[in-house]
């Protein structure tokens, strides 16, 4: 019996998120005192994931394979029947969240989602998830045998514990099905909101799309991504895939910094996971004061110039 985790990846490169997941599945592993089993999926380095703890990674490779729910699903659900496991964890990313499901129907699995910390017990199997838009926790007993955990974005320590892993090429039984992706197209050059440590995300309160070139210049100075208010993204002046929020992309990131954003409630439901929270706005009641960590009283125009101007320095300095 082992535990077993899936371990995205983008292009071949493993995420923190991924790394993330095999630390947990350690860490519950060595809780069972049981192995860990990792699956990967077109990795270029999956002997990587050793560093980690996993004592035995299946490495499956098909040049001809993009992202495909239904038949990532059955890969996985092999594995688990493979590897004898009653547990799978996996990330809660876009794609960690098509999967579950699935994976719960196939694995015939209770399914917990923005999972927070290792089980506080295993009889019965109790875990500590995110509720109510990141705004309170539970303890959720999982009472099936097979379990299926989605662990939740910057959740969970990403620790070294070094082994030496048995390493096996995978070849599962592909399923059919009737999806089909005729092309994928991905932004070059930008850090996904998904991945990224940091973001800087621009309200309304800039007033037009053309002054979002200091947010930009901000992100570019802090390494971080680019983020929009709803409101941004509904005017054309930012795309559409850069709008943060409940009804957007969620935030889990260390650090977001708000700037010319008021604070809707959706908006902040959507980016309250992140750790800590900056604002920087002229109207000292805007609801984002309240839920922020640090904030700034001021105009934007005056406040992100300086603040980009004292980070290039300090850069330089330090560099």
């Amino acid at each position: 019996m082992s535990v077993l985790v899936y371990a995205d990846n983008s292009e071949g490169k493993f995420k923190k998120s991924a790394l993330e997941v095999v630390s947990y599945g350690k860490a519950l592993a060595n809780q069972l005192d049981t192995d860990l089993t990792v699956i990967t999926i077109n990795a270029t380095e999956p002997e990587q994931l050793q560093k980690y703890g996993a004592n035995k990674i299946l490495f499956v490779k098909d040049d001809s394979f993009v992202f495909n729910a239904k038949i990532y699903a059955g890969i996985i659900t092999e594995a688990a029947f493979t590897s004898n496991t009653n547990i799978i964890i996996i990330d809660s990313s876009n794609n960690g969240k098509y999967l579950a499901p699935l994976l719960a129907a196939k694995f015939n699995a209770g399914y917990v989602s923005n999972v927070v910390s290792a089980p506080s017990s295993l009889a019965p199997f109790t875990v500590e998830r995110k509720v109510f838009s990141n705004k309170a926790f539970s303890n959720t007993v999982i009472s099936a045998d097979s379990k299926v955990i989605g662990l939740a974005k910057n959740a969970f320590e990403v620790k070294e514990e070094p082994t030496t892993a048995e390493i096996e090429e995978f070849s599962p039984v592909l399923l059919s099905t009737s999806v089909k992706s005729e092309s994928v197209e991905k932004a070059s050059g930008k850090i996904a909101i998904a991945d990224a440590d940091i973001v800087v995300s621009g309200g309304r309160g800039l007033k037009g799309p053309e002054n979002f070139k200091m947010i930009e210049e901000l992100a570019d100075v802090l390494g971080a991504a680019t983020a929009c208010s709803k409101p941004v993204s509904d005017m054309g002046w930012r795309p559409h895939g850069e709008h943060v929020g409940q009804t957007g992309k969620p935030v889990a990131a260390n650090l977001y910094i708000a700037i010319a954003i008021s604070g809707a409630i959706q908006h902040l439901a959507g980016v309250n996971a992140s750790k800590t929270k900056v604002v920087i706005n002229t109207d000292p009641e805007a609801p984002f004061f309240k839920a922020a960590d640090y904030g700034i009283v001021g105009d934007a125009f005056e406040v992100v110039p300086q603040l980009i101007e004292k980070l290039k320095a300090f850069k330089a300095e330090n560099a």
